[in-house]
């Protein structure tokens, strides 16, 4: 039965990718899967439902990834560069993943949903606060919230992952990453990347 569910959510990011999570259909999701009407309703009382437990999956995913990247003792200038770079990576290997994750409302959600996003999302910054706060004692990194300093690393990258993922830009964000980390670095450091 795992592999029904699985098969699921693995035809329902297909589907919400090439047809958008609106004109989505659950007949067409479990055509997809080669799953009956049944097994849908068997793990999922509606398409919002199955979108909400594939969200929380690919987040999952995604917080690993950064997480795996500062998982080990880095200085500043490194632990900047590990975040960005992953954060592309990511997005360019996850396309599909990464385009369902940045662009469905997060309006849509059941509470559950929402509740457990938020924990994730906590998890993540906690785990980004493991990393950085030895360097803001030491004076590697200013003092800033959790809040804003993780804004300062994913907010402009995103900005290029977005324009590529809607087909606005052609280019790779990768191509990006060298400039993003300086200007991180700059921002985010006490030595600004001297």
């Amino acid at each position: 039965m795992a592999d029904v569910r699985t098969g699921l959510l693995t035809a329902a990011l297909e589907v919400f990718d090439r047809d958008g999570f609106e004109k989505a259909t659950v007949a067409t999701i479990r055509e997809r899967a080669g799953a009956s009407n049944g097994s849908f309703f068997h793990f999922f009382n509606s398409k919002r439902e199955l979108a909400g437990t594939l969200f929380l999956h690919v987040l999952r995913r995604y917080h690993l990834a950064m997480l795996a990247a500062i998982d080990t003792p880095l200085d500043a200038d490194e632990g900047i560069a590990r975040l960005i770079r992953t954060h592309l990576e990511w997005v360019v290997n996850n396309r599909s993943e990464a385009n369902f994750l940045f662009e469905i409302s997060r309006s849509e959600w059941a509470q559950d949903v929402r509740d457990a996003r938020h924990a994730q999302n906590s998890t993540l910054m906690e785990g980004i606060e493991a990393w950085r706060a030895p360097l803001v004692a030491s004076g590697e990194l200013r003092p800033m919230t959790a809040a804003m300093f993780s804004s300062q690393i994913i907010g402009p990258a995103q900005f290029f992952c977005r324009a590529w993922l809607s087909g606005r830009d052609p280019i790779d964000p990768r191509e990006q990453a060298d400039v993003l980390i300086a200007c991180a670095v700059r921002a985010l450091t006490t030595s600004g990347g001297r």
